[in-house]
């Protein structure tokens, strides 16, 4: 195996991110290669390379893309999304909704985990940009806030 390089960088930003989101353990995989991080431990199965999601490498001539969009809703996450509490039960937003920071726009499922998915922003719900019960990508537009 290569010598394996960490970028301190990175796994600041995860750290950031477990923090933000009340994740005890969070992990990015590319090909064969992967990190995890856990409070208190980082585990590896080999050298990671970490790159901008392909969203942010669209051609200049290309309309913008909803991930570049300011009010773009950005799946701090891997995982499976839903829109409502439970099947059944009403979306926690809809189309057209005020929203204000702090609320529940969706729940990601990571790791038989529930995490909440808060608005940063206030606001008008513009656009739902994933399906309830969806496979999400971390980086992933999830809903457009105007």
């Amino acid at each position: 195996m290569p010598p394996f390089d960490i970028d301190p960088k990175a796994i600041r930003k995860l750290a950031e991110l477990m923090t933000e989101t009340g994740l005890s353990e969070i992990e990015l995989a590319e090909g064969d290669r992967s990190i995890r991080v856990a409070r208190g431990t980082v585990t590896t199965s080999a050298p990671v390379q970490f790159s901008a999601p392909a969203a942010a490498a669209a051609a200049p001539a290309a309309p913008v893309s909803p991930a570049s969009h300011p009010g773009a809703v950005i799946s701090p996450m891997v995982g499976t999304a839903y829109l409502q509490a439970e099947p059944g039960s009403p979306p926690f937003v809809s189309v057209g909704n005020p929203i204000r920071v702090g609320d529940t726009l969706l729940i990601i499922e990571a790791m038989k985990v529930m995490n909440p998915i808060k608005a940063a922003k206030a606001g008008t719900l513009k656009e739902v940009l994933v399906l309830d019960g969806q496979p999400v990508e971390y980086g992933e537009p999830l809903m457009i806030i105007e």
